[in-house]
């Protein structure tokens, strides 16, 4: 049975429109196939990705960010002006410094003057930047806010590794969002880290622990990941946390509308279907056709399930995803 109340508000938040946008180059896993030398079916059969896009190597990751921007501004007939603040929140910097949001500000052309900072909690960015903008629009300091990820995956696959180079694709996502009048917010976030599993997925180079005078090597600016011990740590905390969730927030799988996850791997996503028994009725699965995109897949995932009526006012929808850290974050939302 279902909850026969309405789940209350903790913070009010709307989001007026998304958008979406993705390379030029569109990959196929047969594509693959026939680059890696590898027979008919084995991408797609050990990925469960039929297509990906991927970037060119000298595509700017700015420009596809603003693209995105630009294609929520357009759907939903919103002004450039109207946007006070862009948070950038994706896995991958553009550069060291100045923040990304700055590079996605300049691309999109929007106006100078505008706010804008970085928030990056690697793959599951795009939550923590939603908790961020709520409390924003909740103190009345800014009134309209555009959340940008984009991630460029492909620039750090390492190809010799089989496990991790098959998932990714390249792609990037907005939501605009403003307080709205109270009847749409988070019901609730968790959001919790452990790093005891903070090698078992990263990049060391980037920033001050790897660089020429620290010391580095070229494979420092590649992406590694210790798929099975990933996959296990995580395995052996969603359960809990995925009930803890739900108990945070006083409902039952019963009572959710929608289910939004990063698209991190087939295998994650098989894991809400069996083990955390989500109905394929509820859960939004767009990783067959994009791979996973970092940060940029739980926006992209979400506009899935804005375009086709599956996140509508009165039924409670939930993000949730796993990332590098290792950290695991949800939310449970009103539309």
């Amino acid at each position: 049975m279902g909850q026969s109340t309405e789940p209350e508000i903790s913070a009010a938040i709307k989001i007026i429109s998304t958008g979406i946008a993705l390379p030029a180059e569109r990959l196929t896993s047969s594509d693959l196939d026939s680059w890696l030398g590898k027979p008919p079916g084995y991408v797609e059969k050990r990925s469960g990705i039929l297509t990906r896009y991927h970037a060119s190597h000298t595509a700017s990751q700015a420009g596809l960010a603003a693209q995105a921007l630009h294609n929520a501004l357009h759907a939903g007939t919103i002004s450039p002006a109207s946007i006070d603040l862009l948070i950038c929140a994706s896995a991958i910097a553009i550069q060291a410094l100045p923040c990304s949001a700055v590079h996605i500000i300049k691309a999109a052309g929007m106006p100078a003057g505008m706010a804008g900072f970085d928030i990056n909690s690697s793959c599951v960015s795009f939550i923590s930047a939603l908790v961020v903008a709520a409390g924003l629009l909740n103190t009345g300091a800014y009134r309209r806010i555009a959340i940008v990820s984009a991630d460029l995956a492909s620039r750090g696959i390492d190809w010799s590794h089989e496990e991790s180079s098959l998932i990714f694709g390249d792609g990037a996502a907005c939501a605009i969002v403003e307080r709205g009048d109270g009847n749409s917010g988070i019901i609730t976030s968790l959001i919790e880290m452990y790093p005891d599993g903070s090698e078992l997925c990263e990049i060391r180079a980037g920033g001050t622990r790897r660089n020429p005078r620290a010391g580095m090597s070229d494979s420092d600016f590649m992406f590694h990941m210790q798929g099975k011990a990933l996959f296990r740590y995580a395995s052996s905390l969603i359960d809990d946390y995925f009930a803890r969730l739900l108990g945070k927030c006083g409902l039952q799988l019963s009572d959710i509308g929608t289910v939004i996850p990063h698209q991190a791997s087939h295998l994650s996503l098989e894991h809400m279907r069996k083990r955390l028994g989500v109905p394929e009725s509820i859960l939004i699965d767009v990783y067959r056709h994009y791979g996973n995109q970092v940060a940029a897949s739980i926006p992209t995932a979400l506009h899935e399930a804005v375009t086709h009526g599956r996140f509508t006012p009165g039924k409670p929808a939930m993000l949730i995803g796993t990332a590098a850290g290792l950290t695991l974050a949800g939310m449970v939302l009103m539309p």
